[in-house]
């Protein structure tokens, strides 16, 4: 954990016994309208908790047969996943479709180094590293052996639960029909698919799953960075139809949020409304987009930041290390914000191994985290942005600070793209594809490029990453009036 980098964790067990669960988007305090995200320990209305996240135990399995299992505890998991799954959209598919729920005709699972095992959707299931939904049928499989199990050591159970989640919204968009295997290249289809496990996410959280448990802070943090890493890499790969991974977390919380209605209004205008300026494609196949961190693109994205927010006393730049001697601020490494000298300070080589692009080892089938050159831009550009707070009279050291400070990096991000009207001088440096993701990883992990000036970050990394998207969908004013 990063020097400095702390959570307001006293705040999540006084609040958990006190606060309000809400059932809308406000709540009247003394006559005052307050938004659910004014509270920092809140997660869409519901309380953060730190409770227990997983298999509840002691709980008899479901009665599913699963066709091809071994009879492990991985597909006893995801028989029960399934049975949850099904009692909840038993409810809720009459009442949002107005027809009967029709549960899948039959679960598979096998093990992609079986060359004998079950076929699934008409095909072997030899080297398939996958779970499904088939539509030709009607039934779900999955990889037992490699896929499911790394999704559960790497992100939790609850995390495995989301991919089936994922995979029974396809069946509730089959027999809905609302969505088919063409609509829209797949991705409505893919954003749906994510908005209704997030859906269902929730239902787990509000503690209505039978077989399973959900805290709203690391437990939901670890479903929400197994979408990140489930996230589709390379947006120049035509058979990538799932979205970015800023594209599948925001489809997951609009679900979670908002429930299963507001799935069904995720189409192809609404995907690229939230896409607004951002890039979408690489220049070329040989662009990365990975800027290495040096004193020279840090003094680049300085001059950038300074362009985007006019600022009559722009803070200093010191690339000597983040150790200030600051009298009213903490040290937080790699990069410290000092409001009594206006000065940010650059540990250049922390900052930079912060930057540098991880390695995935050739036996895993994807990162815990997203790592790349943009985790350390966004967060010397939230140190900035305590600056422009500095400036507004805004208090530093408070959960609002540190969600404002994601919610400004966010306006950042979106001003940095080439794709923006409001195009910067030349000599800026520009956001690349991809560079969204790594903020939202590292928004879900460490938290500190949303955090207060001592480092201070709140408890929900859905909020945190909220927070970021409101910025770079948003604007200035948004953040201060929604984080106030």
């Amino acid at each position: 954990m990063l020097t400095g980098h702390r959570l307001w964790a006293e705040g999540v067990a006084l609040l958990a016994s006190t606060a309000v669960v809400l059932s809308g988007c406000t709540l009247s305090i003394d006559g005052e309208a307050t938004s659910i995200y004014n509270d920092p320990f809140q997660v869409a209305g519901l309380d953060v908790t730190s409770g227990p996240s997983g298999a509840r135990k002691g709980v008899p399995d479901a009665d599913l047969p699963v066709t091809g299992t071994d009879g492990g505890e991985i597909d006893r998991m995801v028989a029960n996943a399934v049975s949850d799954i099904e009692d909840y959209w038993r409810i809720e598919f009459p009442a949002l479709f107005h027809r009967d729920f029709e549960p899948v005709a039959e679960l598979i699972s096998w093990d992609p180094r079986n060359s004998h095992g079950p076929r699934f959707c008409g095909d072997s299931t030899a080297e398939i590293l996958n779970a499904g939904y088939c539509s030709i049928d009607h039934t779900i499989g999955w990889d037992r052996a490699l896929l499911v199990p790394e999704v559960a050591e790497k992100f939790g159970t609850v995390a495995a639960v989301f991919v089936l989640a994922h995979e029974y919204g396809h069946a509730v968009q089959t027999k809905a029909g609302i969505a088919d295997a063409n609509t829209s290249g797949g991705i409505v289809r893919e954003q749906q698919a994510d908005c209704f496990a997030g859906s269902f996410m929730r239902h787990i959280a509000e503690d209505k799953s039978p077989h399973f448990t959900l805290n709203t802070s690391d437990g939901l943090n670890k479903v929400l960075a197994s979408a990140v890493a489930i996230g589709d890499a390379d947006p120049n790969d035509p058979e990538n139809v799932h979205g970015s991974a800023f594209e599948r977390v925001t489809a997951t919380q609009i679900g979670f949020t908002d429930g299963p209605a507001s799935c069904t209004r995720i189409d192809e205008s609404e995907i690229e409304a939230r896409r607004a300026d951002l890039p979408q494609r690489f220049a070329d196949e040989s662009d990365d987009g990975e800027l290495p961190v040096t004193e020279e693109s840090i003094e680049a994205f300085f001059s950038s930041f300074r362009q985007i927010f006019d600022l009559s006393n722009p803070p200093e730049l010191d690339l000597n290390g983040a150790d200030l001697a600051c009298a009213d601020a903490d040290v937080t490494e790699p990069v410290s914000y000092c409001p009594a000298t206006n000065t940010i300070g650059v540990s250049v080589d922390d900052l930079a191994q912060r930057g540098t692009p991880g390695y995935t080892g050739r036996n895993e089938l994807f990162q815990t985290k997203l790592t790349g050159d943009y985790n350390a831009y966004v967060l010397l550009a939230s140190r900035y942005t305590l600056a422009l707070q500095s400036a507004r009279g805004d208090d530093l050291h408070s959960p609002q600070t540190a969600l404002r400070a994601a919610c400004l990096s966010g306006v950042i991000t979106a001003a940095l793209s080439p794709d923006n009207p409001s195009t910067l001088e030349a000599g800026s440096v520009w956001l690349s594809p991809g560079d969204l993701d790594e903020a939202v990883s590292g928004l879900l992990t460490d938290g500190l490029a949303a955090s207060d000036v001592n480092g201070r970050t709140v408890p929900s990394g859905f909020s945190r990453v909220d927070a970021f998207r409101t910025g770079v969908l948003g604007s200035e004013e948004t953040c201060e009036g929604r984080y106030r």
